[in-house]
């Protein structure tokens, strides 16, 4: 009995630890950032769509757009989709599935981890994604997008 309490009580504590942890993540802000030779500093919400939707391809300047993203699953995918984009992570994917299937574009370019995000954009001409705000640093540009 007292095996099985301390079992219970440990779980308990893990599933307790495991909350805060996540609810401390959703603190974060999500901020759109690109490669540092774009030339944009500010975007609408309709134009971060359009380009998320796959719709826009290219910048001001002439320069493709390479759009990355994370994982539908990812808790940073999800934050991005509902808080800047006002959209479902699933109706972003039905778009890109669409856009697929038709024939008449492509899905954007995905990867696993934030860290992948971060490398990616920094190394990409054109890039555009998101990350948690404390990773844009010195090889990323914050994009602004006003309410």
């Amino acid at each position: 009995m007292s095996l099985l309490r301390n079992l219970l009580g440990t779980i308990l504590i893990s599933s307790l630890l495991f909350m805060a942890v996540c609810q401390a993540g959703d603190h974060t802000p999500v901020v759109v950032a690109v490669h540092s030779s774009v030339v944009t500093d500010v975007l609408t919400r309709n134009e971060v769509r359009a380009i998320f939707a796959m719709r826009r391809s290219t910048w001001g300047d002439g320069t493709p757009i390479r759009v990355f993203v994370l994982p539908d699953d990812n808790p940073v995918h999800r934050k991005f989709c509902k808080k800047i984009l006002k959209i479902y992570p699933h109706q972003l994917r039905r778009i890109w599935d669409r856009n697929v299937f038709s024939g008449i574009g492509q899905a954007p370019i995905e990867v696993k981890t934030l860290n992948d995000m971060r490398n990616r954009l920094a190394t990409t001409l054109g890039a555009i994604g998101y990350v948690t705000e404390d990773l844009v640093g010195d090889s990323l540009k914050r994009v602004e997008v006003p309410k």
